[in-house]
This record gives structure tokens, sequence and C-alpha cells, in this order.
């Protein structure tokens, strides 16, 4: 009889797994979240050939790929088949229901000619604004998927400006003499219509334009994202490469029901706003078996930006992210530093990062406002990360973290703090656990703003191997339990003005002179549990042994 019941049991587990092969994912999922299933397609096929299409690299797609998705939808809905082949092509709009399915050796190559992209209202950096139409495009869609084992370039180079220091000196000369203008001496843009919009933005989103003239003026530097989702409920995306995006490569915008399984995302490393994924304000999405090698942030959470953000206020919520791997770029998993909407429930487990700037890495700053929480980061292995492996920083602005080290930018703590409202980020309910790092600059970094610290973050069973200890300002509820930080020189961890902190556990070099020091007039409550000796915890002028306490294991 046991026998029996132990059959049936597999039985309804292995058709379990087959029913929804992600199924494994909600093991264990510390927040509710609704079962995603592929989404499925009429059995209705049209091959890109039917309709005029030529796979030489040079015949333009545009309308054939436009027919062929008209022709499925008015059947409602179906593949689109993309053999092997070159498919030179304009921008390509989904529909409702339509599947493009690339075969083995099937490559989407987008045209460079601005003039096929027009100007479309949309949102970018987490702003409501105007770009050129992006490569590939659905808005209100339902059922919609890219799949197969082809690639998909978007002809970035084209659109990108360039920073000498990013690419060798051949390279650099190279796209100097194919034209465009120089900003500066070491950085290069693709037209003087480009530095134009450069100069009068707000970063990369030009502001308080009227006029149509004013847009058209400059065009050529409203890059797009390379593929634009928006306000679209189940979308799959598998098996394909997406590489050499005009600006981000992924965008799903207050997007529904997104599964996204075993792609690659790849842009130069000396790709500007070449983030890999960003989602946008979307809820319920899996991202797994896929790999990120970018310019820019390569697995990246948002949800708007400053007072759009907070009008627009759809959080991005209920997303599983689990097995992907992030190669160089600016963070391996980030949230921010749009969120202006909310981030909350996130899983984020089993990943690696190698050679990313950062590893974990949490980003905003005043006037942003916005609530980031419930986010749960378990077995992380990093290897060469050139700044640390966890890093919130509440003052940031613009830069990458490696770019902010080599400027030798300092914070400056103000006097007279604003108050705390709308407009002030909120970090808070974040546990990271069984993460492991060799060879980092830094071990933690965590600056928090005054007026409102980061709180209430749990580190368990933490390994690294760094140049330098923790640095933790700014923060308050703070447990770090299991901790093993090898710094080359200095204490394992600085704190800084923190509040009602727990050290259970510490590994450290072989005896150092100083273990941990604890500055900071506003720091209270600190309890230290591990296996060293008080003068070995070096406290700042003005610091009692009342506000640190050490138990000695």
């Amino acid at each position: 009889m046991k026998k029996i019941l132990l059959l049936i049991l597999l039985f309804i587990v292995n058709h379990a797994a087959k029913a929804n092969p992600y199924e494994h994912l909600y093991t264990n999922l510390p927040f509710d979240m609704p079962r995603l299933s592929i989404p499925r397609f009429p059995d209705n096929k049209v091959d890109i050939t039917e309709f005029g299409g030529v796979g030489d690299g040079i015949h333009l797609n545009t309308g054939a790929f436009k027919q062929a998705i008209d022709a499925l939808a008015a059947k409602g809905g179906g593949v689109l088949i993309v053999p092997s082949g070159i498919w030179f092509t304009g921008p390509i709009e989904l529909k409702s229901n339509i599947n493009l399915h690339l075969k083995d050796r099937a490559i989407i190559l987008f045209s460079p000619d601005k003039d096929l992209y027009p100007l479309v209202e949309t949102s970018f950096e987490g702003l409501d604004t105007r770009r050129c139409q992006s490569p590939i495009s659905g808005k209100n869609l339902t059922n919609i998927a890219i799949t197969g084992s082809g690639a998909i370039d978007g002809n970035g180079h084209f659109w990108r400006p360039l920073k000498k220091q990013k690419v060798t000196e051949s390279f650099w000369r190279k796209t100097v003499a194919s034209g465009g203008v120089l900003k500066r001496d070491d950085y290069w843009m693709p037209s003087a219509q480009y530095l134009h919009g450069d100069t009068i933005s707000d970063m990369n989103v030009p502001r308080h334009f009227t006029t149509e003239e004013e847009w058209k003026s400059v065009r050529d530097f409203l890059r797009p994202v390379m593929v634009s989702f928006q306000q679209c409920e189940n979308i799959y995306l598998q098996g394909v490469i997406f590489q050499n995006s005009p600006a981000w490569n992924i965008h799903p915008l207050m997007c529904e029901n997104v599964i996204i399984d075993g792609i690659q995302v790849r842009n130069p490393s000396y790709a500007q706003n070449g983030d890999g994924l960003d989602l946008e304000s979307c809820k319920n999405v899996i991202v797994t078996n896929s790999s990120f090698d970018v310019g820019d942030d390569g697995i990246c959470i948002k949800s708007g930006k400053d007072e759009d953000g907070r009008k627009r206020g759809i959080p991005c919520e209920n997303i599983i992210v689990d097995n992907c791997t992030v190669f160089k770029g600016h963070g391996g998993f980030v949230v921010g530093s749009e969120m202006s909407g909310g981030v909350r429930n996130i899983a984020v487990s089993n990943c690696q990062f190698l050679g990313t700037d950062v590893g974990l890495r949490f980003k905003s700053k005043r006037g942003r406002g916005g609530v980031v929480e419930k986010i749960f980061i378990s077995n992380i292995s990093m290897i060469d990360i050139a700044t640390e492996p966890i890093h919130f920083n509440l003052y940031y602005g613009g830069k990458s973290v490696v770019e902010d080290l080599e400027d030798g930018t300092k914070i400056i703590s103000q006097q007279n703090l604003p108050p705390v409202n709308e407009t002030t980020p909120t970090f808070k309910d974040i546990i990271i656990k069984n993460v492991y790092c060799s060879n980092a600059n830094k071990a933690m970094y965590f600056y928090g703003l005054p007026e409102h610290n980061i709180k209430n973050l749990r580190i368990e069973d933490f390994v690294v191997h760094s140049n330098q200890g923790a640095e933790i300002l700014e923060s308050e509820n703070i447990i770090l339990k299991n901790i093993s930080i090898y710094p080359k020189k200095g204490a394992a961890i600085q704190f800084g003005n923190v509040r009602n902190v727990v050290v259970d556990g510490l590994q450290t070099r072989t005896e150092p002179d100083t273990v941990i020091t604890v500055s900071g007039s506003k720091t209270d409550n600190v309890l230290i549990k591990a296996k060293y000796d008080y003068n070995q915890i070096k406290l700042s002028k003005g610091l009692t042994k009342g506000k640190v306490k050490l138990v000695k294991q």
C-alpha cells in the first residue's frame, strides 16, 4: 500500500511539474503570488517569406513583418516563423495573441535609419516623455511572445554616445573618424543634434518642450529601448538572444504576468544606458535561467521617477528572479534609482554575478519618494566585484558606483535636514542570506539618509574577501548574523550613526588590532556577540560602553 501511495504521489508531482514548469519557484516563497503559466497561442502559423520577406541582410522587411502580423491577427493570432537568415527591418509592432518565433540561426537586425522610427509617447528613466519608436513594441496587448533560438540585434552603436575611457584607443579613433561630434575630448556623440539634445536635457530626458519642432530638433538624441511592452498581459520571452540595444534592452512597463526564461541579453561593456532588463511598475513576473552581459545594470527593478512615478502610483511587485547570471555591468540585481511608485515582494535566489561593478545594488535619492520593502535574497555567488557585493546608496547622483569611486565623490551630511514627506525614499524590511563573494573592493556599503534611515535589514551567512571592510552608516534595526569579512586592511566593520544593531557571530582576519569601529553622535544600542575583546572594538570620542555592548562568545 505504501508503495502504491508513493507512486501516486510521484505521478502527481511529475504531472504538476510538466503542467507548470515554474511550480518549484513557489516553494517557500515568502509572499503570495499567483501561479504564472506560459501563454497559449492558436494553431495558425505563417512564415515571414510568405509575405515577401527576404533574409539576405539587405532587403528591408518592415512591410513583410507588418503584413504577416496583421494576417495572423485577423485569424485570431498564432505563430510568426522567422527562418534562418538575416532579416533586416525597421520597427516591428506586435499584436495580441502573436508569438514571434525565431528559428535557429535567424537574426532580426534593425535598420540604423532613424527616419524609420517615428517619435511616440512613452516613458524613459521613469519620466513621461517622447522617444523614437522601439525596434520591437506592443501596447495594451494580451498574450504575446518572442521565442526560439535566434537573435535580435538593435544596431545600437548607431544610436549611442561613447566615452573614451571605456574602449581601446584604436576603437576610439575609428569611432571619432566615422563622423559625429565631441562633447569634450573624451566624450563622442553621434551627431550635432544628439549633442544639442544632451545639452538641454534632464539627464536623458528633455523637459518643458511644447512644440513638435522642439522634439524633432533632438530626434537623434531620443534613442529608444529595444523591446518596449506597455500595459500588456501574459508576456513570454524564451530562448532568444537580445543584443546591441540603442538604450535599455528589454523594458516591460506596467505589465502583468511576465515570464522570461532562458534568454541571453547582451550589450557591449561600453554601452551607455545599456541596461539588460528593466521591469518597471510590473506585477507578477518570473525571470529564470537567463544571462545578462551588458554595459549598465543587469536586472533592474523600477517604478517611475519623482513626481511622475508618484503620480502613476504603480509599484513593481511580485517578482521572482532565479538561476540567472550577470556578467560585467554596473549592477547584478538592482533596485532603483527610479522607484517612486514603490517596490515590494521580490525574491532573488540562486544567481551569480561575475565582474559586475556592484552585486546587489539599491539606489535612490531625496526627491524620489517611494517605498522599497519585502525584498528576499538568497544563495548568491559573486567574484571580482569592483566595489561592493551589497550596496545601499540614498545619495545616488546618476553615476555608476565605479565612476563615483574614481571621481572621489564625497557625500556631505546636511546640518539642516529636510522634513520626511512623500518625496523621501524608504528602504526597509530586506533579508539577504547565503551570499559569497571573492575579491571585492569593500565588503558592504550602506548609506541611508540621516533624516530617514535604511531600516530593518538582516544579513545572514555572508562571506566576503575584500580590500576594505564593511561601512554601515545612517541605518537602524540591522542584524548581521554569521558574517565573515576578510579585508586586506582595516577593520571588518565600520559603523556610523547606527541604532539598534546586532552583530551575532563575526569572523575576520586573524587577531587584528581593531575588528569594529563605531562612531556617530546618534549611534545607540549596538550589541556585538563575537569572540573578540573590548580593546578590539574602537569607539569614537563621546561613545560609551553603554551604547555599544560586547558579549564575548
